[in-house]
C-alpha cells in the first residue's frame, strides 16, 4: 500500500535513518493512514535515546521521564519517543519506571489496543494483527485485557471513546474486562475523565457511546445524577406519552442537532432535576415542578466535579437552567429580551438545538413546530434592536456633559434608566430624545 506522507514526516524519518537509528510512525497516525483518514497527531518511536534525539533535533524539548521529545512543526507538535518497556504500574495510570529498548515489538506490546499497536517504517510491523481488527472494525486490547486496564484505568473510557468515534465494536474479552474493572475509573483524575467524556459527546455517534458507558457501569460512576433518572416514569391521565426520564435523556442527546460537546452534555443532563422534584398529584399525574431550577444547581455541581472552565460552566448552567422556556410568538419585546438575557445571546442557537433534542427525544415527530418558527423569528427581530447599554445612542460622556457632573455612580444609574425605557420601546433609542430625557431624569 502506498502512503502519502507530509514533507515534515518524511524529513523526520530520513533524518533518523541517515543517523543509523530505527524510527517508526506509531499509534493513531498509523491507524488513520490504514483507514485512509486524515491524520491529526503524528507520533514516532525510535531506538535513539532522548539525549540522542535532542542532538538530531536541537530545537526539540524534553521535560518528562517517559522518553518523549516534542518539536514544533507546521503539522503541530511532533512527538518522538524512545522505544521502551514499562515497569509495574502503581497508580492505575503511569508506569513506575521505563526501560529503553531497541526492539519495536517490545514497544508495541505495552500499547493499549491492537489497532494502535502497529508501526510503520520501511515496512509495517503488526505483531498483534491490528490490521485485521481495523478491517473487522474491532477494538481489542493488546495481550491480556484485564492487565491492560489495571495498568491504566483511563483505557476503560478510551476503548469506548475510540469505538464510538470509529463506529467499531469492542471485542468480547475486552468488553468483559472493561465491565470487571469499571470501578478503577475512580482512580483517574476527573480532568482526564472529562476529556474522554467530551470527546465521546463530540462524536457523531455519541448516543451509542453513552449507552456503551452505561452498559460498562462507568456512566453510573461518573454521572450518578443521570443514572438516577432511569426508572422514573412520567405518566398520568394528562400525559399522551409515557417515557422513562433516563431513556428520554439519551434520546434527547441522540436528536440534538449540534456537534458542540457541551450542548450535547446539556441535552443529556437537562432533566436530572426531575429526580428530586418528582411528585404525583391528586389526579394521578406525575409532575416535576421546578426541575429546571434544581437541574441548574445539579449541573453546577457536575461542572465542579469535572473542573470545567468558568465559560463552560456558565454555558452548561444556562442551557439546563432555562431549557423550560415558553414558546410564544406573541410575547413582548421585553419578555423575549429577558429570555435572551437568561440564556445568553451567544447561546440562543444552542438552546434551540437543545429544545429540538428534547422535543424529538420525547416522541414528537416534528423537530420544530410552527410556533417555534415564529418564536425564532421574533427572537431575530429583537436581536436586531439595542440589547445592551453600549447600544444606546448616548454614552456616559454625554450624561456628564449634559448634566455637568463628574464620573460616578450617578452616570451609570441614568444610563440604566435610559436602557430600560429603550427595552420597552426601541423607537426611543434616538440621540435627541435621549439627551433631552437625561435632563428630565434629574429634574
Amino acid at each position: 500500500m502506498d502512503y502519502t506522507l507530509p514533507k515534515e514526516v518524511k524529513n523526520m524519518l530520513d533524518k533518523f535513518k541517515e543517523a543509523d537509528f530505527q524510527i517508526y510512525i506509531v499509534g493513531g497516525a498509523v491507524r488513520d493512514l490504514l483507514m485512509k483518514k486524515e491524520v491529526s497527531d503524528w507520533d514516532f518511536t525510535t531506538d535513539a535515546s532522548p539525549e540522542e534525539i535532542l542532538k538530531l533535533l536541537p530545537k526539540g524539548f524534553y521535560d518528562n521521564k517517559f522518553g518523549t521529545v516534542g518539536i514544533s512543526s507546521d503539522l503541530g507538535i511532533l512527538e518522538i519517543t524512545t522505544m521502551r518497556r514499562e515497569g509495574k504500574y502503581a497508580d492505575f495510570r503511569h508506569p513506575g519506571n521505563v526501560v529503553w529498548t531497541n526492539q519495536i515489538e517490545e514497544d508495541l506490546a505495552r500499547r493499549d489496543f491492537t489497532i494502535n499497536a502497529i508501526a510503520l517504517g520501511n515496512t509495517i510491523v503488526d505483531p498483534f494483527h491490528g490490521r485485521d481488527d481495523i478491517k473487522n472494525k474491532i477494538i481489542r486490547a493488546v495481550g491480556n485485557p484485564d492487565q491492560r486496564f489495571k495498568e491504566d484505568a483511563l483505557r476503560l473510557m478510551r476503548a469506548i471513546r475510540i469505538a464510538t468515534e470509529l463506529e467499531f465494536e469492542i471485542e468480547k474479552n475486552t468488553s468483559q474486562a472493561i465491565l470487571k474493572n469499571a470501578p478503577l475509573i475512580k482512580e483517574i483524575a476527573w480532568e482526564r475523565i472529562r476529556d474522554e467524556l467530551l470527546k465521546i459527546l463530540a462524536s457523531a455517534n455519541s448516543y451509542a457511546g453513552i449507552i456503551k458507558l452505561r452498559e460498562a457501569k462507568i456512566l453510573q460512576i461518573i454521572l450518578p445524577e443521570l443514572e438516577q433518572c432511569f426508572g422514573i416514569v412520567q405518566e398520568g391521565p394528562k400525559h399522551d406519552r409515557v417515557y422513562d426520564i433516563g431513556e428520554h435523556s439519551l434520546l434527547a442527546l441522540k436528536e440534538t442537532p449540534s456537534q458542540d460537546s457541551l450542548v450535547k452534555l446539556a441535552s443529556l443532563l437537562h432533566d436530572t432535576g426531575k429526580v428530586e422534584t418528582v411528585r404525583t398529584d391528586a389526579t394521578g399525574n406525575v409532575t416535576f415542578y421546578n426541575h429546571d431550577l434544581v437541574g441548574g444547581k445539579l449541573v453546577l455541581k457536575i461542572a465542579r466535579r469535572f473542573n470545567l472552565s468558568k465559560k463552560q460552566t456558565d454555558k452548561l448552567y444556562r442551557l439546563v437552567r432555562w431549557h423550560l422556556f415558553t414558546v410564544d410568538e406573541r410575547q413582548t419585546d421585553s419578555a423575549i429580551r429577558r429570555f435572551i438575557k437568561n440564556v445568553g445571546v451567544e447561546n440562543v442557537d444552542d438552546m434551540m438545538a437543545l429544545r429540538i433534542g428534547d422535543r424529538l427525544g420525547g416522541g414528537t415527530q416534528k423537530a420544530v413546530s410552527w410556533r417555534m418558527e415564529e418564536f425564532q423569528k421574533r427572537i431575530n427581530e429583537v436581536l436586531k434592536k439595542p440589547f445592551s447599554i453600549s447600544d444606546l445612542k448616548v454614552n456616559g460622556k454625554d450624561v456628564m456633559e449634559t448634566l455637568n457632573i463628574p464620573p460616578g455612580k450617578k452616570v451609570g444609574e441614568i444610563l440604566q434608566k435610559l436602557f430600560e425605557e429603550v427595552l420597552e420601546d426601541a423607537s426611543k433609542n434616538n440621540r435627541e430624545y435621549l439627551l433631552e430625557r437625561i435632563k428630565q431624569l434629574v429634574a
